[in-house]
């Protein structure tokens, strides 16, 4: 697959994502039970087992049930005042932000992994690729040699030093195999893939353009970044959601009133007695001072935080960019043209050396300088895509 399409499979089957989409649902319904009503109350009271004699004949409330007996029954219905409710949705509202900014955060985080991950098995396909294309050269050596040998032409000594050579990048490619292996496991959990599959990332998207990221435009970016980085809308959500915290907290000094009618058979002077009343806390004693001085201290720590968060983006979309920077100098020291340069050498010390123009030990040095040579270009090459990649974690965005 591509980059783009494991890209689109991991926002599809991630698992940690789907978890965060639900907590997100979890929230939403906490906005639906604050808009909800309090239940009224009903309640059966005075009611006597046994029926009262010598009391004046009252007429049964169906069949014989009733007949002169006392029984009272009770509605009552909480009204909360001060705005109470609204102001519990607003906080429930802010916690549906809070867990979609929760959500994006998880995202740039995860993006950021799955993209390095991308970039490192790439790079270790290519490193396999170009072990491989020595052991096809080695290879061809090999069987020209073994001929040589027969026809007593050569040593034995040279035969074997090269089948040493062919051994030690066997074992590197065994060693690159190993490595893809690792890397495929963490993607293979960050894309939800069936273990037994094995991935193939093309090259495509490996080697950047380093043209494209100029710092004026990036500083351009970067003025914006705090509106795109979710940790910062975080901030600003914890700020929001202490202030209506201690609007919510002031409220609680009103005292809820709670309304009831009552209706009372048998128990006074009138034989049905309808009444109606309202209750409500006498706040002398607790006047939540305690839930409003630790809503006061919320919304000063939330300014520090933001604050906090405010320095870190700047340290961060500084520093990352700086190390782009640094790793598109390096990679412009390479030559356009320098690789194919190495490749065609390759083959023409290869050749050469079939025609016993070179020395092996003239080869053998060359096939190591070869080997280095092309592990700076591709570390080159993934050293911007990675650092590409942190540049767009510090901005909030794909730059």
């Amino acid at each position: 697959m591509s980059r783009e399409q494991a890209e689109a499979t991991f926002l599809q089957n991630n698992l940690l994502l789907i978890s965060g989409k639900l907590n997100i649902e979890i929230q939403q319904a906490e906005v639906i039970q604050a808009k909800t009503w309090h239940n009224p109350e009903f309640s059966i009271s005075e009611v006597n087992l046994r029926k009262a004699s010598g009391v004046e004949t009252s007429p049964p409330f169906f069949g014989h049930f009733g007949r002169n007996q006392q029984i009272a029954f009770e509605l009552n219905q909480l009204i909360q005042t001060a705005g109470k409710r609204k102001k519990l949705i607003a906080l429930e509202e802010v916690n549906v932000s809070k867990a979609e900014q929760y959500l994006e955060d998880l995202l740039r985080g995860l993006k950021l992994e799955l993209r390095n991950q991308l970039t490192e098995l790439q790079y270790v396909q290519q490193s396999v690729k170009v072990h491989q294309k020595l052991i096809e050269n080695i290879s061809i050596l090999i069987n020209a040699y073994n001929n040589q040998l027969g026809q007593g032409n050569i040593s034995k000594a040279e035969y074997i030093r090269l089948k040493a050579q062919e051994l030690e990048i066997n074992k590197q490619i065994l060693e690159l195999i190993r490595q893809s292996n690792e890397v495929q496991k963490k993607l293979k959990l960050l894309l939800r893939i069936d273990p037994a599959v094995a991935i193939e990332i093309t090259d495509d998207g490996f080697a950047k353009n380093p043209t494209h990221y100029q710092a004026a435009f990036i500083e351009l970016v970067a003025e914006n970044a705090k509106e795109n980085r979710p940790d910062y809308k975080l901030a600003m959500l914890e700020e929001d959601y202490s202030n209506k915290l201690l609007s919510y907290q002031k409220a609680q000094r009103v005292p809820d009133l709670k309304f009831s009618v009552n209706y009372d058979r048998n128990g006074s002077v009138m034989l049905d007695f309808v009444g109606i009343g309202v209750s409500f806390d006498l706040p002398f004693f607790n006047r939540n001072k305690a839930g409003i001085k630790k809503a006061q201290i919320s919304i000063e720590n939330a300014k520090v935080q933001k604050e906090q968060i405010t320095l870190a983006i700047e340290n961060e979309i500084l520093l990352s960019y700086k190390s782009l920077q640094q790793a598109i100098e390096f990679l412009n020291k390479i030559e356009i043209g320098y690789e194919a340069d190495l490749d065609l050498l390759l083959e023409n010390y290869t050749r050469n050396f079939t025609s016993r123009n070179v020395r092996m030990l003239e080869y053998f040095d060359f096939m190591d300088a070869y080997l280095n040579n092309k592990k700076i270009i591709l570390e080159a090459r993934k050293e911007v895509n990675q650092k590409v990649e942190e540049l767009n974690y510090s901005l909030g965005k794909d730059f």
